[in-house]
């Protein structure tokens, strides 16, 4: 199955790399690996999940946000690799959660992330994974994803 096309049938669709917010590059391709730089949920140029999970964003929300910011990591591979059906394996994804004090359900918010690239990739998208309470993150998002993907040449 064509993997955009799966996208698509899931509801959403994969949008233009985003430009990245500073001094540094949004993807870089070592060997067959593409590390891409932390992808906040940006959705037609705004954050679209603002807070902290706990106290301004719902576990369901920061899920959301998780989903956005994999889609924006997907579209850095894809700028990177030029066509995500070359996607051999989603090896590690590292999810940062803005986290109020006593919040500790960051696995379930980066379970937004993990289901919807299984969804999409089938085994190939089974992945090692962090998922890390932090007090602030960029733009005041809740949740900002990193991954490193496996791709054939």
């Amino acid at each position: 199955m064509n993997y955009e096309s799966k996208i698509s049938e899931m509801g959403f669709s994969l949008p233009e790399a985003p430009t990245p917010l500073a001094a540094y590059v949004a993807g870089i391709k070592s060997g067959n690996l593409v590390f891409t730089a932390g992808q906040v949920p940006l959705k037609d140029g705004k954050i679209a999940f603002q807070g902290k999970l706990g106290k301004e964003i719902t576990v369901e929300d920061g899920q959301k946000a998780a989903q956005i910011s994999c889609l924006n990591c997907l579209s850095v591979v894809k700028k990177q690799i030029g066509d995500l059906q070359k996607v051999k394996q989603i090896l590690k994804v590292t999810v940062f959660v803005a986290s109020s004090e006593g919040f500790t359900d960051q696995p379930k918010v980066a379970n937004g992330a993990s289901e919807m690239l299984v969804e999409i990739f089938g085994e190939k998208g089974k992945h090692v994974r962090s998922a890390v309470g932090v007090s602030e993150l960029p733009l005041n998002s809740a949740v900002e994803i990193e991954m490193i993907v496996e791709f054939e040449n």
